[in-house]
């Protein structure tokens, strides 16, 4: 389904909007980029991952996986978390990057020397400017919904903003998770851990 046409006439044609948006975004992104920040993960005496809402649940994902691949990895928020320090990386998930407890948090943690990581479609954002290295994920974000400026205005208009009818930050989110779980696809291929390697850590207390 083309950008032209973005509404979702079906369940299975709003998948092919999300499929063809996942091949967009991995299209534009820089290569050189990903490889540095996969360095730099595996450099980090710790990670730390964050962010608010349903980009929360993205970043503990994406922690699990970094626990499954034998990282010292925590949430930011959980009551185990440590103090962060120099060495250290945080990740932090934002879509718009204006998420002020997300700002004023990689602002805390960049005073306190960590390397801040920001996953968001704004790199001209607060986060973005504070961040070391950004992964840029194109996607609608709430800041482009209706808290703006009335919704069926835009449609009238023919002013289309997001892809499909995907509400919210939904095609960041997704999105978002499927560039992470690349990262750790390559990570696995570049530290030569295989499936059995990662099943082997996975929690035998749930």
């Amino acid at each position: 389904m083309s950008e032209e046409n973005p509404t979702c006439s079906s369940v299975i044609s709003c998948m092919y909007s999300i499929v063809n948006h996942i091949s967009r975004t991995a299209a534009l992104l820089d290569q050189s980029s990903i490889e540095d920040i996969i360095r730099r993960l595996m450099e980090a005496d710790k990670i730390f991952v964050m962010g608010a809402g349903r980009s929360g649940l993205v970043a503990r994902a994406f922690a699990m996986r970094l626990m499954h691949l034998g990282f010292t990895v925590f949430v930011v928020g959980d009551s185990t978390t440590p103090a962060v320090g120099k060495g250290d990386m945080v990740v932090i998930i934002s879509g718009s990057g204006e998420t002020f407890s997300m700002s004023s948090l990689a602002n805390i943690a960049k005073d306190l020397g960590a390397v801040i990581v920001a996953v968001t479609s704004n790199p001209d954002s607060t986060l973005g400017k504070l961040a070391d290295m950004a992964v840029v994920v194109k996607g609608r974000t709430k800041s482009d919904s209706d808290e703006d400026e009335d919704y069926l205005e835009r449609q009238i208009r023919g002013d289309y903003r997001s892809l499909a009818l995907a509400p919210l930050g939904t095609m960041f989110e997704i999105t978002s998770l499927v560039v992470l779980d690349a990262i750790v696809a390559g990570l696995m291929t570049v530290m030569g851990q295989s499936e059995a390697d990662l099943k082997s850590r996975h929690a035998t207390l749930e």
